[in-house]
């Protein structure tokens, strides 16, 4: 378990700030430092491969016609991140992340998310921008460079009010698709959320069931833009324990119900309920074209982060090789 994160809840903001950067820095700035390709491969100028085109959301000028020509296949072209570097947030911070049961609550592991992308992406000409997206509506930080912006920025981020319904509540779909308009030039778009809202109510499994609500907007984001989806779970989210009669309440509307979690039938419905719900999430992020980075209350975040850079590598050394060859 990383002992630097089972702290942090406990920590005056400041510190916590600078607790978060340290841990950042010791444990991932050397395996990362000056590379955005894995975390965040983005747009850019130096060709990185190609990935079949998607009618009505890939422009024409990028189409690659030579594995077209080879596969029969309409591909277009990839790239990697310019030397400068843009990066849009958009952070949930409605009253669905204002739960935890392990080490951290869901708001503070999306707190360290924002501060991993935001420190090792900082560097000569970088900028980072951010939507939050409160119990109040949309909050906007324009992109700017420099650590004090980022520092800003997270604090705001620890200080948002916990435990009261949203008084003007905004879709994640209607996030996602402001996040999209503000984002004008090419670069990197990270949504870090529990992407809960606007899940259908029936077809949970993902199969044939209809598809969430921010999944269109996700998919004309991640068009323009190379997408990082940060998923923020709570493993009490999965399954419920047995401790008796409790009262759940709804930290959206407030809505309460008394739930007997003495019954074992009850309880593996939940969890039933629970994993086809995770994996409609999956499946939508998946077919959205965005990279999917599931981070658990429970788990050792950097951990994660680093295996999610290690795959993220091995399939774009995987792409540059010509029709699965050597390099």
């Amino acid at each position: 378990m990383n002992h630097d994160s089972t702290t942090l809840g406990q920590l005056a903001p400041q510190r916590r700030l600078r607790r978060l950067e340290l841990t950042i820095t010791r444990r991932l700035d050397g395996l990362l430092h000056g590379q955005h390709l894995g975390l965040l491969p983005g747009p850019g100028s130096e060709p990185a491969g190609s990935r079949e085109y998607r009618a009505g959301e890939d422009e024409v000028r990028r189409m690659d016609w030579s594995v077209t020509a080879r596969t029969a296949v309409p591909h277009v072209r990839t790239v990697d991140a310019d030397r400068e570097l843009t990066t849009w947030t958009l952070v949930d911070a409605t009253p669905s992340m204002d739960f935890g049961t392990a080490e951290l609550e869901k708001r503070e592991l999306a707190v360290a998310a924002v501060a991993t992308v935001g420190f090792l992406t900082a560097g000569t000409g970088n900028r980072l921008g951010a939507h939050l997206l409160g119990d109040a509506g949309v909050r906007r930080f324009p992109a700017r460079t420099g650590r004090h912006h980022l520092i800003s920025l997270l604090r705001t981020l620890m200080e948002v009010p916990r435990g009261r319904p949203a008084t003007q509540p905004v879709a994640l779909a209607d996030g996602i698709d402001g996040l999209r308009r503000a984002a004008g030039r090419r670069g990197l778009a990270v949504v870090v959320s529990d992407f809960l809202d606007g899940l259908p109510d029936e077809g949970l499994a993902g199969a044939d069931g209809a598809p969430p609500q921010w999944e269109a907007p996700l998919r004309r984001l991640a068009a323009r833009h190379q997408v990082l989806a940060v998923e923020v779970r709570d493993p009490r989210e999965l399954e419920l324990p047995d401790v008796g009669l409790i009262t759940l309440v709804d930290p959206e509307s407030g809505r309460r119900r008394e739930v007997a979690t003495g019954s074992r039938r009850l309880r593996e419905r939940y969890a039933a309920a629970a994993a086809a719900q995770r994996l409609a999430v999956a499946r939508a992020l998946r077919r959205s074209g965005a990279a999917h980075l599931p981070l658990s209350t429970d788990r050792d975040w950097i951990a994660d982060i680093v295996r999610h850079v290690h795959a993220q590598r091995r399939l774009s050394r995987a792409t540059r090789k010509p029709n699965g060859g050597a390099a």
